[in-house]
């Protein structure tokens, strides 16, 4: 039992050194990336932030689109139009908003109610796709700022050359190993802010498609309630 628990701290302190030092050993090509690093690294955390909001909002404007559905045909069969406004108004999510602007204009007749949920699902929509054009525009410049920064690097290490007035592999080597640091380091944030992006559209054109099928379902059930 002794064994097992020495063994099993000996691993723990393994793993805390080796943590240790992968942090230092990131933190010190970080260093050596120079200046351009930092914008880069703006990149990544804003484009997380952005990443962050999206997800919480798009998370907020999920729901079981067919479960309501059916829910607000129950309701315009129990007890009309009024009823079925009221449960868009206790239901959190996009299509329960679009409904809710279809079902208000529900008594000037379906052409009203199809205009306003084209309308408003319009809104919508704008409203799930705000944000993206910034992770876009972080995706686009982490890159562009790494290449500018191998550029800048690039020309110390000629610089660097000159002045020790011989081609040393060490001199060569050293520079053009700095200088793309930072085409490394922008690569991989926008690789990262991608994926995110392609998520987040991949869940937004969901959304959208849900809410156009419930709509459709919610003008035939008008239409079936006017006959």
């Amino acid at each position: 039992m002794q064994i097992a628990e020495i063994t099993s701290f000996i691993s723990f302190v393994l793993a805390q050194v080796q943590e240790q030092s992968t942090i230092g050993y990131l933190q010190q090509k970080f260093i050596e990336g120079g200046g351009f690093m930092w914008p880069i690294l703006a990149c990544l955390v804003l484009g997380l932030g952005f990443a962050i909001e999206r997800f919480w909002t798009l998370s907020r404007a999920t729901m079981n689109t067919k479960k309501f559905v059916v829910q607000v045909k129950d309701a315009l069969s129990k007890g009309g139009v009024k009823d079925a406004i009221k449960l868009c108004e206790n239901t959190r999510g996009s299509a329960a908003s679009v409904f809710h602007a279809g079902l208000l204009r529900a008594d000037e007749g379906l052409e009203a109610s199809e205009k306003a949920i084209m309308a408003y699902g319009g809104m919508e929509m704008n409203f799930l796709e705000r944000g993206l054009i910034w992770i876009s525009t972080f995706i686009n410049l982490a890159p562009l700022l790494g290449f500018t920064g191998t550029v800048q690097g690039m020309i110390q290490a000629f610089d660097a050359i000159k002045e020790a007035a011989q081609i040393s592999p060490s001199i060569v080597a050293g520079g053009i190993a700095v200088a793309l640091l930072t085409t490394l380091f922008g690569l991989i944030v926008a690789m990262i802010l991608q994926v995110l992006y392609n998520y987040f559209v991949s869940r937004i054109d969901r959304i959208i498609s849900d809410m156009e099928e419930s709509s459709i379902e919610l003008i035939d059930a008008l239409y079936e309630m006017k006959k």
